[in-house]
């Protein structure tokens, strides 16, 4: 595309690859529509996948507009027609890795089993998909975040939908006995730990001290999942 780069009037309706129905104003104030063609959309697809594979594999602050568009194969100008700017891409991105995320807790949640492994089951398959590229990228997101007023005010919506939803409601909907704060307790305490693990590097004997680990988290929400008071855990509550 020649001129100005452009800027999105309305980027709500072209956050992931399947809608991309969007208006752009370039500077005289005219208005058009960006095609939503399948060519358009796998465009798309295949920049926000290259983009959640270099948050990844070398960091926000490195996965630039103009290194993902080269990742891609695609010119400066087809890069500035998907996303004109840092936080179209952002925006975008976000939503695509959050879709990423959700599809795989979904297929672990489908395949978990019924009975007493059921809560060993959902530990596996979190740890599991904490190493795939949309939980690694989303992890560098939430590191970025820290510093980046941009990236925090897009991925605070993204852990506040996961928070409340996904992990209650898919994957660690683990009802075996355990109710209320109980309950709740031992979600987070597993789904806290593994995130913490997988992003620690641990310099020595790493394969056999996090299989103990893991041991020791499916223990701990073993027993927080039985029948139990409350008080148990909280006397003083």
């Amino acid at each position: 595309m020649s001129g100005p780069a452009v800027k999105l009037a309305s980027r709500k309706a072209c956050l992931s690859p399947k809608v991309c129905l969007a208006k752009v104003s370039d500077p005289s104030s005219q208005t058009r529509i960006v095609p939503d063609t399948p060519k358009s959309r796998r465009t798309r697809g295949r920049i926000l996948d290259v983009a959640m594979r270099l948050f990844g594999e070398i960091g926000y602050a490195g996965a630039t507009n103009a290194r993902i568009a080269e990742a891609a194969g695609l010119t400066r100008g087809a890069m500035l027609y998907h996303f004109p700017d840092r936080e179209s891409l952002v925006e975008a991105a976000v939503a695509y890795i959050q879709e990423a995320r959700q599809q795989l807790l979904q297929t672990a949640a489908e395949t978990a089993p019924r009975g007493p492994d059921r809560t060993d089951h959902a530990i596996d398959a979190y740890w599991r998909v904490l190493h795939e590229p949309s939980f690694v990228a989303f992890a560098e997101l939430e590191r970025a975040a820290r510093t980046d007023p941009l990236v925090r005010a897009r991925v605070a919506e993204a852990q506040a939908a996961f928070d409340r939803a996904e992990i209650g409601d898919q994957l660690f909907d683990l009802v075996q006995g355990g109710v209320g704060a109980r309950l709740q307790a031992g979600r987070d305490l597993a789904r806290f730990m593994l995130e913490g693990l997988a992003q620690a590097r641990l310099a020595y004997d790493s394969e056999a001290r996090t299989a103990n680990l893991l041991a020791v988290i499916k223990r701990a929400a073993r027993m927080l999942n039985r029948k139990g008071s409350e008080q148990d855990l909280w006397p003083e509550g």
